[in-house]
């Protein structure tokens, strides 16, 4: 009988506790760990891409580089010359500068989206990347690499021009480990 007893409370145990782990499931459906998150980003000297690597690790999501068709050379990313690339084509609101690689954003919930900070804004780039990517619906949370700009004026224009995206408030970043967690870890997407 006492072992009656014993063998029913361990089944009442067992099927308590599996409920209980299906309850925390389920009401964790809604986590970050549960969407699928990409780190899109451009970097023409390499600080955004360290940030961004920093994020993968940070939330496993998959890492897409912004890849120029025509790679920015160290001529083309000269502020002093304003015959310079980078200086014609952030004087010209509808430059697009292509894009190499096809970005497919189609499966992800999430998409981190870095770039640098070039004359106070996002590099065009990025905007032919919103203009050829399907985000609608999409949580897109920008972060930026800047010597002194801060990111505001470029998530301002996003939010005003693609307004199907759900767009979180974003961060200009240092390519510090310990900030980058900070910011990410204080995140609710």
């Amino acid at each position: 009988m006492k072992t009656k007893k014993i063998v029913v409370l361990i089944i009442a145990i067992v099927v308590i506790a599996g409920g209980a782990s299906i309850w925390l499931i389920s009401s964790n459906n809604n986590s970050n760990e549960q969407k699928k998150i990409a780190i899109v980003y451009f970097s023409a000297t390499g600080t955004t891409k360290k940030v961004a690597g920093y994020i993968k690790e940070l939330t496993a999501g998959d890492l897409i580089e912004i890849v120029p068709k025509d790679k920015y050379t160290d001529s083309d990313l000269n502020y002093n010359n304003s015959n310079s690339r980078t200086t014609q084509e952030q004087n010209d609101s509808s430059a697009r500068p292509e894009i190499s690689n096809n970005i497919d954003t189609d499966s992800y919930d999430v998409i981190f989206l870095g770039y640098p900070i070039w004359w106070g804004d996002a590099p065009r780039i990025i905007l032919t990347f919103l203009d050829e990517s399907n985000l609608s619906g999409k949580t897109v949370i920008p972060f930026c690499t800047s010597g002194s700009s801060g990111i505001s004026t470029s998530v301002n224009y996003f939010k005003n021009n693609y307004k199907n995206v759900n767009w979180l408030d974003g961060k200009r970043l240092e390519p510090s480990q310990s900030e980058v967690k900070a910011w990410v870890n204080g995140l609710n997407y």
